[in-house]
């Protein structure tokens, strides 16, 4: 029993050595295999960058650095060209400017005398005549004066109202018999006599305060003050010639008229200057050129956000929702933006009420500026249909500036080029502008016709622009479609 017991226990252990031994045997193979797959597993593994564990300058991420710079390299590029294009314009428009002084026109009234043979308007008359052609200044640092009868412009009122409806820049009037007013004043020693009464200036300062303040005032006035020193040095001379031909008793008398009334020998003739339409707030510099840039800007950043938007929502709509979408949202958006731009010149004391109601203008203000936002901001959702995000930013440096140029200065003194300014948002937008906070001549149906006609052509090219795009996705997407499921 005990043998064949010791046998049997033989035999187990034996069998499980061999268990052991297969175990083993397993356990050997099962991790060869995983090193294998591990070994094929990495094989496999891509050896591109990695995030987050790269240096700038690891040649492991050249190709992406290569495109990074590329970017960047191309977007230099077309920034200097746009520069050269663009900004040159805008410098263009202000450049020149004292070579056109000439273009700014204004009349000379005289009406010394019953038929202007008055020695001072005369003098005045000689005098103007002489700086249009350049006479005694530099050259082209002169206005255009036009010499036009008293019957004309009868009254003091008519040539204001031709300054303020623009006929002119500006208008010099010697005023009716200053020449005899002064030899009453000095016979009668009148001490209430004015030598500023002798000649009006008017100008007209809303129109454009550049043009005035650096050009029409101080060229004209300078003019006028050669002139009168001049003149009131002969004139001078000559009373006090006459003088030492008369009796004693006539020069004492004559002296004291010069006590009692001494204007009539210290400076017997003189000028005062009227301004028509001051330009009376520095606030409304705001919104009349840099207030339109930013008009612009407020209308492409919903042009942007909408772009984004409507791209979640673009590919499951029809066309004419679609359209309509592209459309209308816009118009939408600009009624509260538009608004809140008007309302924000309300602190600033802005002078809506120059040609109407306070209310009424401050309301008209808002329509106009809605109008400007639509056209200008319409125009960009059209271009970044066929431009792109990416691209559109070139074509805003180019809707700004191209805007901008023609309403700083008058295109009076502005090559021939700028007059396509006269067709542009930002002009007609300052235009009307300028009639509602400073009551400048009245062209606002003709503003508004301009800015409606910009809305309109943006309102067809928006449309046409998406359909040209949509037909492009749809054939796209089915050629997509082919390519999945071929027909056999």
């Amino acid at each position: 029993m005990d043998s064949g017991r010791n046998s049997t226990i033989g035999k187990g252990a034996a069998v499980a050595d061999h268990s052991e031994e297969d175990v083993y045997i397993k356990n050997e193979q099962t991790h060869g295999e995983l090193g294998h797959r591990m070994a094929e597993d990495e094989a496999k593994a891509p050896t591109g960058p990695r995030k987050f564990q790269h240096a700038f300058w690891d040649p492991e991420i050249a190709h992406l650095r290569k495109i990074y710079f590329k970017i960047l390299g191309m977007t230099v590029i077309l920034l200097v060209v746009a520069m050269w294009l663009f900004f040159s314009m805008y410098w263009g428009s202000l450049g020149g400017t004292s070579e056109h002084v000439p273009n700014l026109k204004g009349y000379v009234i005289n009406r010394d005398g019953s038929s202007g043979e008055g020695l001072l308007g005369q003098a005045i008359v000689a005098a103007f005549e002489a700086n249009s052609r350049g006479e005694g200044v530099a050259a082209k640092q002169h206005l255009t004066w036009t010499v036009v009868d008293s019957s004309y412009l009868p009254s003091d009122g008519d040539v204001a109202h031709a300054v303020i409806e623009e006929e002119v820049w500006a208008a010099v009037v010697v005023n009716s018999d200053a020449t005899s007013l002064l030899t009453s004043a000095r016979s009668s020693a009148n001490s209430s006599y004015d030598p500023r009464t002798a000649i009006t200036f008017y100008y007209n300062q809303g129109r454009n305060e550049i043009a005035a303040n650096s050009f029409i005032v101080p060229y004209t006035t300078a003019l006028l003050q050669s002139t009168l020193t001049s003149f009131n040095a002969k004139t001078n001379v000559q009373y006090f010639a006459s003088l030492a031909n008369s009796a004693g008793e006539a020069i004492q008398q004559a002296l004291v008229g010069a006590t009692q009334a001494p204007h009539t020998v210290s400076g017997p003739f003189g000028y005062k200057a009227v301004n028509l339409r001051p330009y009376t707030k520095t606030a409304s510099q705001a919104v009349l050129l840099v207030g339109q840039i930013y008009v612009i800007i407020l209308s492409f950043v919903i042009t942007m956000t909408h772009d984004f938007a409507r791209g979640i929502i673009s590919p499951f709509l029809r066309f004419p929702s679609y359209a309509r979408m592209r459309v209308f949202v816009p118009l939408v958006t600009y009624i509260p933006l538009s608004l809140s731009y008007a309302m924000v010149n309300l602190p600033f004391k802005i002078t809506f009420g120059a040609k109407y109601t306070y209310a009424g203008g401050f309301f008209l203000f808002w329509v106009f500026v809605y109008l400007g936002m639509a056209g200008l901001g319409l125009a960009t959702e059209a271009m970044i249909t066929i431009l792109t995000p990416r691209f559109v930013s070139y074509f805003l440096i180019c809707l700004i500036i191209s805007n901008v140029s023609v309403a700083s200065v008058p295109i009076d003194l502005q090559p021939s080029f700028y007059r396509y300014g006269y067709g542009f948002p930002v002009f007609n937008l300052s235009e009307a502008v300028r009639t509602i906070i400073f009551n400048t001549k009245n062209r606002l149906g003709l503003n508004a016709g301009v800015l409606l006609a910009w809305l309109v052509l943006s309102m067809i090219t928006v449309p046409l622009f998406t359909w040209l795009l949509r037909r492009k996705e749809e054939q796209t997407e089915k050629q997509k479609s082919l390519e999945k499921n071929p027909v056999v």
